[in-house]
């Protein structure tokens, strides 16, 4: 899940939150975006890593994945999404009350290691859960900063920064999770300290994770911090190197695409987001791609963004979307997305359209689950680096 404002190394081995307050005057917090050398930690006792079951949020297609962490003391389970778009923790409170009752609540009263940090902020985010295009603002959550305990598995990162949410739009009222983690593309700590990853690395863990989100069909989702399970994929492991200003920014500069074998020369910097299932691409490269698929598939008016098709097209349509990327030895290498993410579902206000993978939003291009829940991806934060490998079903 991308928020309005991302944050922008790699060792040859071999999308951060806009805070907004919600009081009269606005408040910021700026994000600084230098990298921790990975040699930093190499001091330290390693950390076992840990395994944390996945479930995915499924509604006629993959939308989400998460799983439990523990905030508080003594420890209560909250489910969230482990977002690779953002760098903070937000999760659903007991202040929220009706507009987060579907989630499990954090109670703040009932830790003896909270502390109020007396700031209350908003937050809107520019991507929305599952495929939904955002419309009005239709995807913010209402903040109070604070700090606690935070436990995944057996690491605990101790007095960590928290926005506890206070308030949600109604597109999260379904949502069975009721937070995201941060997992950006960063080690050095911003104003409000250290992100929760980057106080286990502190603490002796390896500085990269790894994500195994397979179809709902397929089950056994996972995500790995502070290592790599080789069981999870055939063949080996394709690297390449973050830009050197990416930030707190998952991303890799792609040379060119190809639609249905067809290729186009439209270098793009590509996000890589958890948090979001489809692909957001600029309009004129969203029209472009389309056009080569179907002429049928249209805008969609009631959904700014989005496109759609009838349903019945769906069937007679190929739809293979190939990106090219440069491995840290020079050589391009190809991320495909294949013709069964083209559909995903019909559109609320008239179920004999589907809508399709790509939403138009100028001014990045990024890719979610969609895409990488056909690979398994390694997110190397101390190496700078993102590695893939075909997963083995």
């Amino acid at each position: 899940m991308l928020s309005l404002r991302l944050l922008g190394l790699c060792a040859l081995l071999g999308v951060s939150h806009e805070l907004v307050s919600a009081q009269a005057v606005p408040q910021t917090i700026h994000l600084r975006s230098r990298v921790a050398p990975a040699a930093a930690t190499r001091r330290r006792r390693a950390l076992k890593p840990v395994n944390v079951p996945l479930a995915d949020d499924f509604r006629g297609t993959d939308l989400q994945w998460f799983g439990n962490i523990t905030v508080g003391t003594p420890p209560q389970t909250v489910q969230v999404v482990f977002d690779t778009g953002s760098t903070d923790l937000e999760v659903a409170s007991t202040v929220c009350g009706q507009p987060c009752a579907i989630q499990a609540m954090f109670n703040p009263n009932r830790s003896s290691t909270w502390s109020d940090g007396g700031q209350d902020f908003f937050i809107s985010f520019s991507t929305g859960g599952g495929v939904d295009p955002v419309i009005d603002n239709d995807y913010e959550l209402f903040l109070r900063l604070g700090a606690d305990n935070v436990g995944i598995g057996q690491l605990t990162a101790v007095n960590t920064s928290i926005f506890i949410i206070t308030n949600q739009t109604a597109k999260f009222s379904a949502d069975p999770y009721g937070g995201v983690l941060g997992l950006g593309a960063t080690l050095e700590p911003d104003e409000l300290g250290p992100s929760i990853f980057a106080s286990f690395v502190s603490q002796g863990l390896p500085p990269l994770f790894s994500l195994f989100v397979t179809p709902e069909k397929v089950g056994h989702a996972e995500l790995t911090l502070g290592e790599i399970d080789n069981t999870k994929f055939d063949g080996h492991l394709t690297f390449a190197c973050l830009p050197s200003d990416t930030g707190s920014t998952w991303s890799l500069d792609s040379t060119a695409m190809a639609v249905n074998g067809r290729r186009l020369k439209v270098p793009q910097n590509i996000i890589f987001d958890s948090g979001t299932s489809n692909i957001l691409f600029p309009t004129n490269l969203t029209n472009e791609i389309y056009a080569l698929i179907s002429p049928d598939i249209k805008p969609f008016a009631a959904e700014p963004g989005a496109y759609g098709i009838p349903c019945t097209e769906i069937p007679k349509l190929r739809a293979e979307i190939s990106i090219t990327f440069t491995e840290q030895n020079g050589a391009p290498f190809d991320l495909t997305i294949p013709t069964s993410e083209l559909n995903v579902g019909p559109f609320a206000s008239n179920s004999n359209v589907c809508q399709t993978l790509i939403n138009a939003f100028d001014g990045l291009s990024l890719v979610g689950g969609s895409l990488l829940k056909h690979y398994y991806s390694v997110w190397d934060v101390g190496a700078q680096r993102m590695g893939f490998a075909a997963i083995s079903v």
